[in-house]
């Protein structure tokens, strides 16, 4: 079965790490046919295991590997592809938005902090099929008050994000 992993907080605030290791990190945890995308932690793979043990088998791989606290969430071919094909907001090249990739459940976290958030004129929140999405002006993702957020240790092993157009270059290596 194919499945994509979504690294958390790869290459960023010190934690680098080049994707041809980590995917020598997946093969050497048996995993097949392993390919990344981007430098932002995508890695497709195939493998006969449930997401549930993949989980538990690479977090402990990429940390030992790599000394630090991995977190990554593990969805497969049918799951990436309802981020693509969810997201709820129009396309706008003044726009990014985001899919949030994570724990069952953390979309209603989401959800309470960006509704606590002021938000800049343009930015939305909006769940789709449990899946949070996000849209902010480009250049305010990270100043804006619903970006900090994201930054809490309290959130860290729970979810990760990504632009929705990296979904859809993660989907043409899924196929």
């Amino acid at each position: 079965m194919k499945y994509c992993a979504f690294l958390r907080g790869v290459n960023v605030k010190g934690t680098n790490m080049k994707m041809a290791d980590v995917c020598q990190v997946f093969k050497d945890a048996g995993m097949k046919d392993v390919v990344s995308i981007l430098a932002s932690g995508n890695i497709v793979f195939s493998s006969d295991k449930n997401a549930v043990e993949l989980k538990i088998i690479l977090e402990k791989a990429m940390s030992e590997h790599f000394s630090y606290e991995a977190f990554l969430f593990i969805k497969s071919h049918e799951e990436t592809e309802a981020f693509w094909n969810s997201v709820p907001f129009e396309k706008n090249e003044d726009l990014h938005i985001y899919g949030f990739v994570g724990m069952s459940g953390v979309e209603n976290v989401l959800m309470k902090e960006f509704e606590k958030a002021a938000q800049a004129e343009n930015e939305k929140a909006e769940i789709v099929n449990d899946i949070f999405y996000w849209q902010v002006p480009k250049g305010n993702t990270l100043d804006s008050n619903f970006g900090k957020v994201l930054g809490k240790k309290s959130l860290k092993d729970q979810m990760t994000s990504r632009n929705i157009n990296t979904f859809e270059k993660i989907l043409k290596k899924m196929e």
